[in-house]
């Protein structure tokens, strides 16, 4: 396999700019984000468009070389770099030498929230970085239509975020920027119930829904809140019901990713019978 020229100098200007990224005011601003290994990077090379340049070390490009041929057919800029400018690109402490630039996936909520979703996610005011991408691999894998961040959550190209997703961020369709009262509106417009995952006292039982008349088989838009305090009063008043996980032993609660884990595979399970 020939490889390119090696890019050795962390002063080189696409090095340079490439590392600008991983700053959330210089991703809004160029519409790009960085991804970060192998397993992320695959996804992002096999959605088509996704990716805009694609920067490796000669380990890793042995190790992996259907990238090149990948990037190649897709003509994308690809590059050879030392291990020392991959410390200018990564993230994390023990990078698996590659990183790719990739545009923005963002995609309009009325695009996602129509007469034919059946279950959509709803992150607000979710600030934790590793519980949003964790939230995000979640709804992918339990074949949800999509996520949407409103403007008070984290953002979703933050690389704690997008690592966390696993390579499910270019799978599944994802909406930010919006608040909670336009995705509720129009969710209930579209035909979907919206559900609260809050543990207050008129919440219905998660696993006793017929008691209450909750329908888990109905189109659901799910919201989940802050990791700290939950959904405020005001949240709350925009979603239909509240539910809540119940907890059958001594623990005073369930942590975000898990709870929003459990009452998004109860909806696809419903869903699916």
């Amino acid at each position: 396999m020939k490889l390119p020229d090696v890019i050795s100098s962390p002063q080189s200007k696409r090095i340079k700019n490439a590392a600008k990224l991983l700053k959330r005011r210089d991703r809004k601003a160029t519409g790009q984000f960085l991804v970060e290994g192998p397993q992320a990077v695959r996804e992002a090379l096999a959605r088509k468009g996704s990716v805009v340049e694609l920067f490796i070390t000669e380990e890793a490009a042995e190790e992996h070389s259907s990238f090149f041929s990948t990037a190649k057919h897709g003509r994308m800029q690809c590059s050879i770099i030392t291990p020392e400018v991959l410390t200018e690109l990564a993230s994390t402490v023990h990078s698996q030498g590659v990183v790719a630039v990739c545009r923005a996936l963002d995609v309009e909520l009325t695009s996602v929230l129509d007469k034919e979703a059946q279950l959509v996610v709803v992150l607000s005011q979710v600030r934790d970085p590793g519980n949003a991408g964790t939230i995000i691999r979640l709804a992918d894998a339990a074949g949800a239509d999509a996520v949407v961040l409103t403007s008070s959550s984290v953002d979703v190209y933050n690389d704690k975020v997008v690592r966390s997703t696993a390579g499910s961020l270019f799978h599944i369709p994802v909406v930010t920027g919006v608040g909670l009262s336009e995705v509720t509106e129009l969710a209930r417009a579209r035909g979907l119930q919206v559900l609260a995952a809050d543990a207050n006292d008129e919440a219905h039982d998660l696993h006793h829904p017929w008691d209450t008349g909750l329908d888990l088989t109905a189109r659901t838009a799910w919201v989940f809140g802050n990791e700290a305090w939950g959904m405020s009063a005001g949240d709350l008043e925009l979603c239909d019901s509240s539910v809540a996980v119940p907890i059958y032993g001594s623990a005073e609660s369930l942590n975000l990713g898990t709870a929003a884990g459990v009452c998004i595979y109860e909806s696809a399970r419903n869903q699916r019978m």
